[in-house]
């Protein structure tokens, strides 16, 4: 068994260039670090391998790790102390955040901590607490989560985590289009090349953005649930925190979703798999222009005469001149309140449902399977985070209910099924209910506001049919049988909270490893919490923790005495497995498998 490295030349966002590759055995790799020079090989090709020329050399320096995964109870004393974090107070001295302060590189210890906490639906008050710390620090509005902190890590890995998808419904399509159609956008006057029309250049660049532009703001019904609560809270947080500042709450969110989030899956869509291969370099110069476009526009209230000034580059200021309209603005403004809004879920404590919409339309009575005009009744239409309705006359008793929860699918209807504009449809498991509003407007705002109270249900539908079942057959597919599954893709085909697949076991094994290797920084925090804890101030050098984050040396001494206990324990239990599975397991089985062998 071995494993096979490609080199790969793919800075300054140029073409990717093959350099070499090389096979190292797996049994080299039992050490805790490796460190070897190889020579780059040609790539393989079958059985045979290309010209050998001198390729130069690569030094590889290899860690390995080996996580032996024990059963579940053996974690549940550093799961449950970890998925108490978010209710530590304060949270510096909480299980979570004391682990990204003995990892020298915070990646290591956030990825597994915000899959654990994910797993277990305790990442948003982790967030929100972790946020609310990041925030006693921000001195000024402009610069809101900005940095690297804990909190902004943890949002940028649940962003990749859940909305995977989300940026496939959103962006694969445009970014498809650009990489395989490019054309020329280049409109920096020291790059442009003889025969380049800058004006022409442009307008291919103001058509890339406005359609990458329009497809983010309009794609708030698809954004998943988990960003949304996410997002609520680091609003609500940044209007405490400057509450002079009516912007604030804007840009807390667009800092996220539009700068760390879409910008990023644009400029590298490759990374984000959104394209197979990192594209060649005229088209990465083309997404680099559009993802700062799309960052600028993301930024509420920036396209000012005094933000505009503020660019570093001439031609982008030129080039932002044409974006100053308030249509703009207001589109962010409504994407952001959308993406941050809880106006599709009950607050808690409230005994009555949430009121959200109502108004006249016509309804097509159900069941009914031939075409006539006396099937369409005109009734009041009420909608609340509950239930939809519908109604003889405003504030009469409901003729027919349907909870919100058993709402399949909400989409258009096409017009040649009943010969009427501006229908759409509710599936809701029994026969659909067909609705036309009284204008186009109205029905897009019906349907907007249906899909984003029940885009949570777990059961919607992928499919759906875009015409009616009439006369014996769909008039779209032309099936005869009426419960077939549907001929079109739903615009949202699958629920906002998409399951992801985590092993809980595994991300509990991987944070205990951490602390582990960083048990020397735990026992230097735990050292310094007991000097301040009981002098009441610094009876060491300030090296031995000036790095630390130590708010209640108290709450944060308990918290680290339980977990260095935790941590013995599973050595203890880590150990004992060892033994075991050296001294009964057959060599080859599961339990003792085989390592080392080069095929």
């Amino acid at each position: 068994m071995s494993e096979r490295v490609d080199l790969w030349n793919n800075g300054n966002l140029v073409q990717d260039i093959f350099l070499g590759e090389i096979k190292v055995p797996v049994k080299v790799l039992r050490n805790d670090s490796f460190q070897a020079w190889y020579l780059l090989q040609p790539r393989e090709n079958g059985n045979k391998s290309s010209k050998t020329d001198d390729l130069g050399s690569l030094r590889l320096n290899i860690c390995y790790t080996e996580d032996c995964v024990l059963p579940s109870e053996y974690y549940a004393s550093l799961r449950n102390l970890l998925l108490k974090s978010p209710d530590v107070q304060p949270i510096s001295a909480s299980a979570g955040y004391i682990l990204s302060e003995v990892c020298r590189d915070k990646y290591d210890a956030v990825l597994p901590l915000v899959r654990l906490l994910l797993h277990h639906h305790k990442l948003v008050p982790f967030v929100a607490a972790v946020a609310e710390l990041d925030l006693k620090d921000t001195q000024e509005a402009n610069t809101i989560f900005r940095g690297n902190s804990l909190a902004t890590r943890c949002v940028d890995e649940m962003m990749k985590i859940v909305g995977k998808h989300y940026l496939k419904v959103t962006l694969k399509p445009v970014i498809d289009e650009i990489c395989e159609s490019p054309k020329p956008c280049e409109i920096d006057p020291i790059k442009l090349k003889e025969g380049d029309n800058v004006e022409i250049n442009m307008e291919n660049l103001r058509y890339y953005v406005d359609k990458v532009f329009r497809e983010i703001v309009r794609s708030s019904i698809s954004c998943p649930t988990l960003m949304c609560d996410v997002f609520y809270s680091l609003r609500h947080l940044a209007a405490k925190r400057f509450p002079n500042d009516p912007h604030v709450q804007y840009s807390a969110v667009s800092s996220f979703v539009f700068l760390r989030f879409f910008a990023v899956a644009v400029v590298s869509p490759h990374t984000f798999h959104l394209r197979p291969h990192h594209p060649d370099a005229q088209t990465s110069r083309t997404l680099t222009l559009i993802s700062k476009a799309i960052q600028t526009l993301g930024s509420w209230g920036s396209l000012t005469k005094s933000k505009l000034s503020s660019f570093k580059e001439t031609f982008m200021c030129e080039f932002f001149k044409t974006f100053q309209e308030e249509k703009f603005t207001e589109s962010v403004k409504k994407f952001l309140d959308d993406v941050s809004s809880t106006e599709s879920k009950e607050p808690s404590g409230l005994s009555e449902p949430v009121h959200l919409k109502e108004g006249e339309m016509y309804k097509r009575a159900q069941g009914r399977t031939r075409i006539g005009k006396k099937n369409f009744k005109k009734r009041w239409f009420c909608l609340t985070s509950r239930e939809f309705t519908y109604h003889k006359q405003q504030d009469k008793e409901p003729i027919f209910t349907i909870p919100i929860k058993n709402i399949l699918a909400v989409e258009k209807l096409d017009e040649s099924s009943f010969n009427k504009k501006n229908m759409f449809q509710v599936l809701h498991g029994e026969k659909p209910l067909y609705i036309q509003a009284n204008n186009c407007v109205e029905a897009s705002e019906w349907i907007e506001a249906l899909c984003r109270v029940t885009r949570c249900n777990q059961k919607r539908l992928n499919f759906y049919h875009p015409s009616a079942f009439l006369n014996g057959n769909w008039l779209c597919c032309k099936a005869t049988i009426e419960n077939t599954v549907g001929c079109a893709r739903c615009t949202a085909d699958v629920p906002a909270d998409t399951q992801i697949e985590i092993d809980g076991d595994r991300e509990a094994e991987r944070i205990y490893s951490l602390f582990t290797i960083n048990m020397p920084k735990l026992q230097k925090l735990e050292e310094a919490c007991g000097s301040i804890a009981v002098y009441q101030g610094p009876r060491k050098e300030p090296d031995d923790y000036s790095n630390f984050t130590i708010e209640d040396s108290v709450a944060t001494f308990h918290t680290l005495k339980q977990i260095i206990d935790i941590v013995e324990k599973l050595n203890e239990s880590h150990e004992k497995y060892r033994k075991k599975r050296s001294s009964s397991a057959k060599y080859g089985s599961e339990e003792n498998p085989i390592v080392g062998k080069v095929s």
